[in-house]
């Protein structure tokens, strides 16, 4: 069964262009290294949440007035396969030199990021 890595963050609205330019060179070094799918989205409407009585992406990531919410997931085949991937992406230089923590469009501390077994598939 497949498997997803899944993040959600608060991007300052300022930096979405660094930001977008981040993920499309990550999403070229996960898909270089195996991964299946590669996803970034950037929020439209968190009002909706609201009026289905659940809570927001915008409070569940404690994005700032200014920040706009961006959730994304890599899929992979399985487990083994999103270890093996990351793995080496992690050795990949540019990633690295991509990740200067001096030079980030957003706080990575802010960041949610979880391993999911893939349970249901449409």
């Amino acid at each position: 069964m497949a498997y997803a890595d899944c993040f959600v963050l608060p991007v300052p609205k300022k930096n979405l262009a660094k930001y977008k330019k981040m993920a499309r060179a990550a999403a070229k070094i996960w898909g270089e290294h195996g991964a299946i799918e590669y996803r970034e989205c950037v929020s439209e409407d968190l009002k909706a949440a609201k009026a289905m009585g659940c809570v927001g992406f915008d409070k569940l990531s404690k994005a700032k007035p200014g920040d706009a919410v961006v959730v994304a997931w890599i899929v992979y085949k399985n487990r083994g396969h999103r270890d093996k991937v990351n793995a080496s992406v992690m050795k990949d230089p540019r990633l690295s030199k991509m990740c200067d923590p001096a030079n980030m469009p957003f706080n990575p501390k802010a960041m949610a990021y979880g391993g999911f077994s893939v349970m249901v598939e449409g």
